[in-house]
């Protein structure tokens, strides 16, 4: 029907999961529709003028939902979300960071390249993902678009392990010291993203929380092995970012994928 809502999503995917939450907490059925079990998807997408997820599609209309807001204007409900202030952001973005990096060192090296369930990414690419997701925002802060592309980054031939990983993320840890040192917190405009254009507070907390929710699979990866994360990320860290209530997708087997991805 004309009228009902289609998802399209991946696994592992932050604002995917967290769309979905969105929609179910206010009764809004939906089809749920996975791309990477069905390819044919983004071909659907391609032809509605979309090529990344999460995307909710009603008929012909569809909205990128990476914004609580837009999604909640496509589907017509009411949503003010509070949001923590730049210099906050940036201060749990860097615990956040710091956490992924001592995160990683905890994994045994043999772990680094299990596969993570319903796609071809592996422990390795997910610490490096986390550090991917402000190198994006500080590229774009800078005068980059932010493309999709970007967070499909994996880590170079040279990142074999932890350390180098780790080492990477404290040039990402940095480079965004260096950033709001040097940024007006009175004027920090807006960013031009594969999403639409926002201002950079909205695209800021996005970062934050993005990470956050993939460093909280870190911790879950961790716990799975028996190991308890070191400093876990808590109230000081996540209060007050508009995180997904789960973990992990539940349309997803948390089983790791057979086929985890091993060339660089």
């Amino acid at each position: 029907m004309a009228d009902d809502f289609r998802v399209y999503w991946q696994p592992g995917c932050s604002s995917c999961l967290r769309t979905k939450e969105f929609l179910a907490k206010r009764g809004i059925a939906y089809e749920s529709i996975n791309v990477r079990a069905r390819p044919e998807a983004m071909e659907e997408l391609a032809g509605l003028g979309a090529q990344s997820v999460p995307v909710v599609v009603q008929g012909k209309r569809f909205v990128f939902a990476q914004d609580l807001g837009d999604l909640a204007r496509f589907i017509g409900v009411e949503f003010d979300g509070p949001q923590l202030p730049p210099a906050e952001l940036v201060r749990r973005l860097d615990m956040i960071l710091a956490a992924t990096q001592r995160y990683l060192g905890q994994f045994p090296a043999a772990d680094l390249e299990e596969g993570l369930p319903g796609r071809e990414r592996n422990i390795l690419d997910l610490g490096y993902h986390i550090f991917v997701i402000p190198a994006a925002f500080l590229d774009a802060a800078h005068g980059a678009r932010l493309t999709f592309d970007y967070f499909e980054r994996t880590p170079s031939p040279d990142m074999r392990g932890a350390s180098q990983v780790a080492a990477y993320g404290q040039t990402v840890r940095d480079a965004l010291s260096s950033w709001w040192r040097a940024a007006d917190a009175g004027r920090l405009g807006t960013l031009d993203t594969y999403y639409g254009i926002h201002p950079t507070e909205r695209v800021l907390e996005r970062t934050a929380w993005h990470a956050a929710q993939h460093a909280r699979q870190l911790m879950a990866l961790l716990e799975q092995r028996g190991i308890a994360p070191d400093r876990p990320l808590g109230e000081a860290e996540l209060d007050g970012l508009p995180l997904p209530e789960g973990v992990y997708d539940d349309e997803v087997a948390l089983e790791p994928n057979s086929g985890s991805r091993t060339a660089r």
